[in-house]
């Protein structure tokens, strides 16, 4: 996919940075939420296929007192709007830049889980500038036959049976067999909560990811943040391998594999995901300001 570098949204007024939704030039209404201190380093926290801000909750509570997390509804889910015309994952890159300026934060962590990781790496390559780390978590950077062939099932199936009958469907995928019976409750609300939605928002976000080509993938080698790539053992939506090939593709980048999680190790693992990612952005601010006072 050749990236439009052209792009850059115009930062609100003051009074605009307090509302909870922007609006792009599209027409699309994007919701955010922010919690923690104004003072602490941001977190942009870009969620996935079908989620909600909600999918966070976990991540939330447990930065809340060290980062300024800033959550929001990708177009097509939860309180943000659903286009009339088909959108790219580079828009909602462009509209992940549209709520950092909505706050008025020049740079962030980004933090991206399965389609989230995918619209991270773009951001990654395309605003370099604002991104301050990257975390990607049970993502890929292309899209695998046998995984083009189940998204187009999933929207198929969401379109005709229904968000609830794919969300049932889908849980396999999402969650190791282990944690199944312990999570379904939680799953069942922390998400995908867009189950109420009409089907049109998911089938768009699929038709986003399988209009992405592989041609971003070459760009990846550009990243020269701090990157951390996350994957459970246990996912077989986003394999090992997925994380394997970008943690090989981005300079520096560690890579942490989880025992025993899977797709969703955000909710299933979530203590074990949250400490690895603390640490990891507590790091990088501590050799950022060491580098400013070697300067």
């Amino acid at each position: 996919m050749a990236l439009d570098r052209s792009h850059r949204s115009d930062a609100p007024s003051r009074a605009g940075c307090l509302m909870p939704y922007l609006h792009r030039p599209d027409g699309v209404s994007i919701h955010t939420q922010v919690t923690g201190k104004d003072d602490a380093p941001p977190v942009l926290l870009i969620q996935g296929l079908g989620m909600n801000k909600n999918g966070w909750a976990l991540q939330r509570f447990a930065m809340a007192t060290k980062f300024r997390t800033i959550a929001f509804d990708n177009r097509g889910a939860g309180r943000s709007s659903i286009p009339d015309s088909e959108f790219t994952l580079e828009d909602m890159a462009d509209d992940a830049i549209a709520v950092l300026d909505h706050y008025g934060i020049r740079t962030a962590h980004i933090v991206g889980a399965s389609m989230g990781g995918a619209i991270s790496q773009i951001v990654s390559v395309k605003y370099p500038e604002r991104v301050r780390s990257l975390t990607l978590a049970c993502t890929a950077c292309r899209n695998l036959p046998w995984r083009t062939e189940l998204l187009q099932y999933w929207a198929d199936t969401a379109n005709v049976r229904g968000i609830r009958q794919w969300a049932d469907e889908s849980m396999r995928w999402m969650v190791g067999p282990r944690s199944f019976r312990r999570l379904a409750p939680a799953i069942g609300w922390l998400g995908p909560l867009a189950t109420f939605r009409p089907s049109t928002g998911f089938s768009k976000q699929v038709a986003a990811i399988l209009d992405t080509d592989d041609s971003m993938v070459a760009e990846l080698s550009h990243i020269s943040v701090p990157t951390l790539v996350v994957v459970g053992n246990q996912d077989i939506l986003t394999p090992r391998a997925d994380s394997e090939e970008i943690a090989e593709r981005i300079p520096h980048a560690e890579l942490v594999v989880i025992s025993g999680a899977a797709h969703g190790l955000m909710v299933e693992h979530a203590s074990t995901f949250n400490r690895i990612v603390v640490d990891f952005i507590e790091r990088t601010e501590r050799t950022s300001r060491s580098k400013l006072r070697a300067s």
